[in-house]
């Protein structure tokens, strides 16, 4: 008798540590513990895995996560949408943390391994990954880690002058053009800053534009990496625009430009670093520099 209550208690105390996360596909996923070797296929997602302090349970990552630096020295699988399978299988994770639009998932799944398919795409987004990344890990202070992240942003856009809120920004996400929209995490962190950006919500979060809708709207500063930034003043009529004439232009370095797309932990120094651009570029700021 003695023997099978300590085998029912034992029992039901598994089951108090076990726990389920819906992740962003609705597939419930279901832990007896906190994982302890995780790949991870989106660098977002690594981030906030190293910001939650639990980078050392990273074991493999995709081959565009680089930050913090101690992730290049872990194995790389390829990229997030198309992993190399056997990479990974080979590292046994007891997790895998992917995009949404990966296509390894189902895969992953058949051959036993388990996965966490989640795709921060605004503030919010940000926000409930890390919370539920947290609560996978095991590790109590998300939340607190995240209101740091927002008072930050907070502070960024507390700091621009009063006279670069009335400007005008096209924000360049990557050569097609790519632009960042008013509903994308870039335009979000745009509107707290309290500045107009030139690309509607009604677009999409990250449309690919026509070059001449950039011209005809003209926008006082335009954000853009160096990646994207070669023969900018040559591409038809930009010549022409008030950004390019008066030399209005932030050009990010590729670790600045990686900070500001990746919607993560990072998105206080994305929000910092367009501040200080508008700070330096907004054209009602410079105005007022003039003796």
């Amino acid at each position: 008798m003695k023997r099978l209550i300590c085998l029912a208690l034992m029992f039901f105390a598994a089951l108090a540590h076990t726990y389920e996360v819906t992740d962003d596909t609705g597939v419930v996923v279901h832990f007896e513990q906190p994982p302890q070797r995780i790949v991870s296929l989106l660098p977002s997602l690594a981030e906030t895995v190293c910001a939650l302090g639990q980078c050392a349970r990273l074991v493999g990552v995709d081959r565009y996560s680089d930050y913090p630096v101690s992730l290049k020295k872990l194995p790389q699988v390829g990229g997030g949408l198309d992993p190399n399978i056997e990479a990974i299988v080979a590292l046994r994770p007891d997790l895998v943390l992917m995009a949404t639009s990966s296509r390894a998932s189902e895969r992953l799944r058949t051959l036993g391994i388990r996965v966490l398919s989640l795709e921060p795409k605004t503030h919010a987004d940000v926000q409930r990954v890390m919370l539920k990344i947290g609560q996978v890990l095991g590790v109590a202070d998300a939340a607190s880690i995240w209101r740091t992240i927002d008072a930050a942003v907070s502070a960024a856009a507390q700091s621009l002058p009063v006279g670069a809120r009335s400007t005008r920004v096209y924000f360049e996400v990557n050569q097609g053009p790519y632009a960042a929209g008013e509903s994308s995490f870039i335009g979000e962190t745009l509107t707290r800053l309290g500045v107009k950006n030139i690309v509607p919500a009604a677009l999409g979060p990250f449309p690919k534009l026509n070059p001449e809708f950039i011209v005809r709207a003209n926008p006082d500063v335009i954000m853009i990496g160096e990646r994207s930034a070669g023969g900018l003043t040559q591409r038809p009529g930009w010549h022409s625009m008030r950004a390019v004439r008066e030399g209005r232009l932030c050009i990010f370095s590729t670790e600045q430009a990686n900070a500001l797309v990746r919607p993560g932990p990072r998105m206080a120094e994305g929000a910092r670093l367009m501040a200080q651009c508008l700070a330096d570029k907004a054209p009602s700021v410079a105005r007022k520099r003039i003796p």
